[in-house]
């Protein structure tokens, strides 16, 4: 029922889901208080140098990105090329083209910055197509089947593939067996799962750990890795400039790719902080 509601809701024009937007966003923030003191004591932390007054402008403003960025990923559902063309903008795409034109694959390092899941529609902008490359996006399965269901049908919306995390090297080292250069987006601003022991750094201030699973198998197969610098230039319109970071990691002494990766997320925060996802525990 809930899945057929929001299907429902997506027949309806960006405008019109941005008032709902407008509607939500003082109701998380101001009644319902989602995770507040989380992102609060986040911002605190990170920015120890901003005023009060500056900190509740950033918290305010991260609320309204949080609830457009809800209704923005529902929209994929009925989204035309030509609107998302036009709201969505990529930069130096000719890394990418000239990096699969010759048959190598890429892992791009991406994070939770608004609105990742219109990231994407890259394959509109590339010279490469589904069919011939690859496109895929690791994700971890919702518990909720249904929904989960719903968000796969979302995140396919452009002709890519959303590999389970858990098998990820298996997908890859098959598409790379078939000849199929591959370009996968890695959110790599999570805490590192099980198995995984982490690159530690600093970000932000925090000592903090950061995936190195993404590092561990661009190392394996050789992939190159770049960094999607993503910024919101205005209410539903983004910009993407795919930033190379090493076309062969293994050359790079271990844990360096990881860093590099660490700056550049980064930077993008500290250029807006509003557009990351603070609702998060990251540093316990």
């Amino acid at each position: 029922m809930t899945n057929r509601l929001l299907k429902l809701l997506a027949l309806l024009p960006l405008p019109a889901l941005y008032l709902l937007a407008d509607v939500a966003a003082p109701v998380l923030h101001h009644v319902v208080r989602y995770r507040r003191k989380v992102v609060r004591g986040n911002l605190a932390s990170s920015f120890p140098e901003k005023t009060d007054a500056e900190l509740r402008r950033i918290e305010w403003q991260f609320y309204r990105n949080f609830t457009d960025n809800f209704v923005e990923t529902l929209k994929l559902l009925h989204i035309s090329d030509r609107e998302i063309m036009r709201r969505m903008k990529f930069e130096n795409t000719e890394v990418l083209d000239r990096l699969l034109g010759q048959g190598r694959s890429i892992v791009v390092y991406f994070a939770h910055v608004f609105n990742w899941e219109w990231a994407p529609s890259v394959s509109l902008h590339t010279t490469a197509k589904p069919g011939d490359v690859a496109f895929c996006q690791v994700y971890r399965p919702l518990k909720s089947e249904s929904f989960d269901r719903l968000m796969l049908e979302l995140r396919s919306r452009f002709g890519s593939v959303s590999i389970p995390k858990e098998s990820t090297l298996r997908h890859l080292v098959r598409y790379r067996k078939d000849g199929m250069p591959s370009i996968t987006g890695f959110m790599s601003d999570q805490h590192p799962s099980h198995g995984d022991p982490g690159h530690s750094t600093t970000l932000l201030g925090h000592p903090t750990r950061m995936i190195s699973g993404t590092e561990t198998l661009a190392r394996k197969l050789d992939f190159a890795a770049v960094y999607w610098d993503m910024e919101r230039t205005s209410r539903g319109h983004y910009r993407i400039t795919t930033r190379l970071l090493a076309e062969h990691p293994a050359e790079l002494p271990e844990g360096e790719l990881t860093e590099r990766y660490t700056r550049a997320l980064e930077t993008t925060v500290r250029r807006n902080p509003a557009i990351w996802l603070w609702s998060h525990k990251r540093w316990k």
